[in-house]
C-alpha cells in the first residue's frame, strides 16, 4: 500500500514529536510492505512567521489531496500578542473545519507499567484501564445560538444547546465502529432526565445501536459519568457524547492517565482522511533540547493507521513497540519518577528497536 501523509509539525516540540513518529511509520513501511509519502506544510505561528496567516492557502490544498494528516503541536508566547484571528490555535479550528471533521476519538488509557503516576488510589487502577471517549465536534452548545438580552433579572446571557437527528446518528456510527474494533461496548453519555436535546441524543443512539447488533449500548448521566471515570475507570470501553460533555470527560479522563505526553487523538469526518495529534501543546521551554515524550505523537501514528487505513496489525506492532518500552523501564523525563530519563530520539529509537 502507498500512502501519502500531510505533516504539519507546527511550533515548538511538534517538529521534533512528528519526526520520531515519520521515523516510526517508515520502520512499520519496510517490516509491512507498505509505502509512505509524507510531505510537510506550515501551521501555526512558523506559518505567521513565514506567510503572515496562521493556516495558508497551501497547507489546506496540501491535507485535502493527502490520505491523512499527522500534526504536532502549535502556538507558543512569541505570538501571545497577535489579535485571536491571527493566532497560531485559530488553524487548529480552520483546518478541522476545511477538512469537514467532526468526530473527535480521544483515547485515555494507563499502562500497568505507569499505573504509579496516576492520582486514583492503587487498588482503583491495579490492571490499568484503556478508554475510548467518541466527542462529537462540530454541532452542541459551542456552535448554537448565542448572545445577550434583557431578561427577569435584567442583563442575561444565553447559549443554545442544539442537536440534529442526522449530527447524533453519525457520531453514533462512529462510535459503534469504533467499538467493534476494541470490547464491543457503548456507553451514551447525556443528561436526558433534563435537556430535551439529551433525550433526542438518548433515543438516536439507541435506534443506531440496532445496526450493530454485536456491540452492547447502555446509557449513563453525565454527571454519574464524571463519578464513576474516578471510582471505576475500567467499566468503560467506548463512550459516545455531546460536544460540551466531551471536551469536560475527556480532560478529566486524560488526568487521571498520569499524563498527557501518553494520549493520542484523533479527529474524523465523512472520509478516511482524518487528523492525528496528541492531545499535549507545544511546550516551548523544552522545544530542541531533546527533552519531549514522542509517545502521545507515535500512538497518533498508530490510530491513523488503524482508523484511516484500516492497517490493524501495523497498528498493534506500534502499541506493542511503546509497551516493550515502557515495561523495560525507558522513560523520558515526564513520566521518569525516580529513575533515569533519557531523549526523544534516544526513546524513539527503542520504540524502532520493538518494531
Amino acid at each position: 500500500m502507498e500512502l501519502n501523509i500531510a505533516l504539519l509539525k507546527g511550533d515548538g516540540i511538534g517538529p521534533e514529536i512528528v519526526d520520531s513518529a515519520v521515523e516510526v511509520l517508515y520502520k512499520i513501511g519496510e517490516k509491512f510492505g507498505h509505502k509512505f509519502n509524507f510531505t510537510p506544510y506550515l501551521i501555526g505561528g512558523c506559518a505567521i512567521d513565514a506567510t503572515g496567516e496562521p493556516l495558508p492557502k497551501e497547507t489546506v490544498v496540501g491535507c485535502l489531496a493527502s490520505d491523512s494528516v499527522l500534526l504536532g503541536a502549535v502556538g507558543g508566547p512569541k505570538w501571545d500578542t497577535l489579535p485571536g484571528n491571527m493566532r497560531p490555535e485559530k488553524a487548529l479550528l480552520g483546518i478541522r473545519a476545511a477538512m469537514e471533521l467532526y468526530t473527535n476519538l480521544r483515547p485515555a488509557k494507563l499502562y500497568p507499567a505507569l499505573k504509579g503516576d496516576s492520582p486514583l488510589r492503587p487498588d482503583i487502577v491495579d490492571n490499568g484501564f484503556d478508554i475510548m471517549i467518541v466527542r462529537e465536534l462540530t454541532g452542541g452548545i459551542y456552535f448554537g445560538d448565542r448572545g445577550y438580552r434583557e431578561g427577569k433579572y435584567g442583563e442575561e446571557a444565553y447559549d443554545t444547546e442544539c442537536y440534529s437527528r442526522m449530527e447524533i446518528e453519525r457520531i453514533a456510527r462512529a462510535a459503534f465502529e469504533a467499538a467493534q474494533k476494541r470490547n464491543k461496548n457503548v456507553i451514551s453519555i447525556d443528561k436526558a432526565n433534563v435537556l430535551e436535546s439529551s433525550r433526542l441524543w438518548r433515543k438516536t443512539v439507541h435506534e443506531i445501536a440496532a445496526e450493530y447488533p454485536d456491540v452492547t449500548c447502555t446509557d449513563m448521566l453525565v454527571d454519574n459519568a464524571a463519578m464513576q471515570l474516578v471510582k471505576n475507570p475500567s467499566q468503560f470501553d467506548v463512550i459516545v457524547t455531546s460536544n460540551m460533555f466531551g471536551d469536560i470527560l475527556s480532560d478529566e479522563a486524560s488526568q487521571i492517565t498520569g499524563s498527557i505526553g501518553m494520549l493520542a487523538s484523533a479527529s474524523l469526518g465523512a472520509t478516511k482522511r482524518g487528523l492525528y495529534e496528541p492531545i499535549h501543546g507545544s511546550a516551548p521551554d523544552i522545544a530542541g533540547k531533546n527533552l519531549a515524550n514522542p509517545i502521545a505523537t507515535v500512538l497518533s501514528a498508530a490510530m491513523m493507521l488503524k482508523y484511516s487505513f484500516g492497517l490493524m496489525d501495523e497498528a498493534q506492532c506500534i502499541e506493542d513497540a511503546v509497551d516493550a518500552v515502557l515495561e523495560d523501564g525507558i522513560r523520558t523525563a515526564d513520566i521518569a519518577h525516580g529513575v533515569d530519563a533519557i531523549g526523544t530520539k534516544e526513546i524513539t529509537a527503542e520504540i524502532l528497536k520493538r518494531i
